[in-house]
């Protein structure tokens, strides 16, 4: 049985139970504990993220209210497209972030990166590159057919890690 076992790519109860298994058991725990570190840091950000989304919100009405009562109505627009895109950038900013919180959540979970995991949060990183360049009105054809090639890959490896489930124990 131990040989079909380790044949199989399972390890023998009696080969953890030694040193080298207590050693894998330490390490494997020191690891969760780092991730779960990171986990509380990433949160931490998430919610610095949003109180700075909440407040630059805050500061881009009041800035357009006093705007709108001073200047007239001719400069508002240009107020209100440099105030818009810095919104913009900071609530995509906050949908990597969340992106990669849930990557290390299910790292901690599985124990193990998905590629499909993967896959999204670099899907939603050049999306926001992407609305970024095109909203800021400084993407070049060539820089985007780049970013879109990019894009077709990351979503065709997603794709892939959806049909193609990784087998486990020779199954």
């Amino acid at each position: 049985m131990p040989e079909q076992q380790e044949k199989n790519g399972m390890v023998p109860r009696e080969m953890v139970a030694g040193a080298r298994g207590r050693t894998l058991i330490f390490y494997g725990r020191l690891l969760d504990l780092i991730v779960i570190a990171l986990i509380f840091v990433m949160l931490l950000t998430l919610l610095g993220a949003l109180a700075g989304l909440i407040y630059d919100f805050a500061v881009a009405v009041s800035t357009l209210r006093a705007a709108a009562a001073v200047q007239g109505f001719t400069h508002v627009h240009d107020l209100v497209e440099s105030l818009g895109q810095g919104l913009v950038v900071d609530v995509l900013s906050t949908f990597v972030l969340i992106e990669l919180f849930r990557t290390f959540t299910d790292y901690l979970e599985f124990h193990r990166l998905r590629l499909r995991v993967l896959a999204e949060v670099g899907i939603v990183f050049v999306l926001r590159e992407m609305f970024i360049g095109l909203y800021a009105h400084r993407m070049d054809s060539p820089v985007l057919l780049a970013i879109a090639a990019l894009l077709a890959v990351l979503v065709a490896a997603r794709v892939a890690a959806v049909q193609f489930p990784p087998r486990h124990n020779g199954v």
